[in-house]
């Protein structure tokens, strides 16, 4: 008698369900970047993950939905992007958005939209959604990439926008910032020398301003300073100073300082008309008084498509982390530079600032993992 034998192929896996990553569009419409571009999402598909992108919503990065399906995303409703197990979103979303997040799911986000809607935060806190901070998570190395890399884009789409700005001959003076032979150049200061302030800084200093850079912390300012070069001149911003160098301004970009100054009104009378600030300092207003001249805010929203090749690639990153565990939750056991940026986890509000802001208590996340 003879036997026949049928091979058959066998399929593997790995037990786990992949896990979804939803990308909703931002409701407001001062919010233009947008975290995943195509390519970055094709990568976490073929990664393992299910990515569902909402329909139309990488329009403010000049991306079409059949840009994201020829790489392997879904483009679904904005139900099924916020029904995912990971959603990610750079602006706030609505109570309604969230109730239509998956209970126990996890929010990719920016600590400032989400401490300035307590309605936001609660219904996260009444959702049990983990909340995360994307500003403040750290890399091995303790360096916050996610903030470090917006920061260096809102510094030099500040110079480009300012320039730009100034040069319009309508609506500005129709000037250069400097390079030219026979004509005085224009006067850039910049407060703070941290990533944000050090990239604006070569910026203008390769478009030919005067560029004047000023810190509270003088060790900060001597690294900059000697990262930069002889085209910059350093100060600390003593109040005699700070008047000197802002009247004579034609573009102020203010960045984040460990000793914020206080800019009075007195010196805001004093700078020229027409002057240019940008203020991307963490908590923007807090430096310069309201009212007196235009402040701009959040330079790199202007240039949303760098925004998202910068993010993404920051994001695939951080997601190889995950893409291994079973959950979420066993995320955060694995990932000690991810617990520091949670917001809310499970009901409960982990961050000291968004605790603040609610007038909660923190708890303490690593109770919660230690009985999870």
């Amino acid at each position: 008698m003879i036997i026949e034998t049928q091979l058959q192929e066998i399929s593997t896996t790995t037990g786990r369900r992949s896990l979804t990553i939803g990308l909703p569009a931002d409701a407001t419409s001062s919010e233009k970047r947008f975290p995943l571009t195509p390519e970055g999402a094709q990568i976490l598909v073929l990664d393992g993950y299910r990515v569902v992108v909402e329909e139309s919503a990488a329009r403010s990065i000049h991306y079409s939905d059949a840009a994201y399906a020829r790489c392997g995303a879904e483009v679904g409703s904005r139900v099924e992007a916020l029904g995912c197990d990971i959603v990610i979103s750079m602006g706030a979303l609505s109570e309604a958005d969230v109730a239509m997040m998956r209970r126990g799911s996890m929010l990719f986000t920016m600590l400032g939209p989400t401490s300035r809607n307590p309605s936001m935060a609660t219904a996260l806190l009444q959702r049990n959604v983990i909340a995360v901070a994307l500003d403040l998570i750290k890399d091995s190395e303790g360096h916050l990439p996610f903030s470090d890399i917006l920061a260096e884009i809102d510094g030099r789409a500040s110079i480009a926008l300012a320039s730009s700005l100034l040069a319009d001959p309508e609506h500005g003076k129709g000037i250069l910032l400097g390079g030219v032979a026979g004509v005085n150049p224009c006067e850039v200061v910049i407060l703070g020398s941290g990533i944000a302030g050090r990239a604006a800084a070569r910026s203008a200093v390769g478009l030919g301003a005067m560029v004047r850079i000023m810190d509270t912390d003088i060790y900060r300012l001597r690294r900059s300073t000697r990262e930069l070069g002889p085209g910059v001149i350093p100060s600390a911003p003593h109040p005699r100073v700070l008047m000197g160098a802002l009247h004579s301004a034609d573009i102020i970009v203010v960045t984040p300082m460990p000793s914020p100054v206080t800019i009075t009104p007195e010196m805001m009378d004093a700078t020229k008309r027409g002057v240019i600030i940008f203020d991307l300092g963490e908590h923007p207003g807090v430096m310069f008084p309201q009212g007196i001249r235009p402040v701009l805010t959040q330079a790199s929203s202007a240039v949303p498509r760098t925004a998202a090749m910068a993010l993404s690639n920051t994001l695939i990153t951080l997601l190889d982390e995950l893409v291994t565990t079973h959950g979420v939750s066993d995320a955060l056991k694995l990932s000690p530079n991810l617990q520091c940026a949670v917001l809310t986890f499970l009901g409960r509000v982990i961050n000291p600032d968004l605790a603040s802001a609610l007038g909660m208590r923190q708890v303490d996340l690593s109770l919660f993992l230690h009985l999870s």
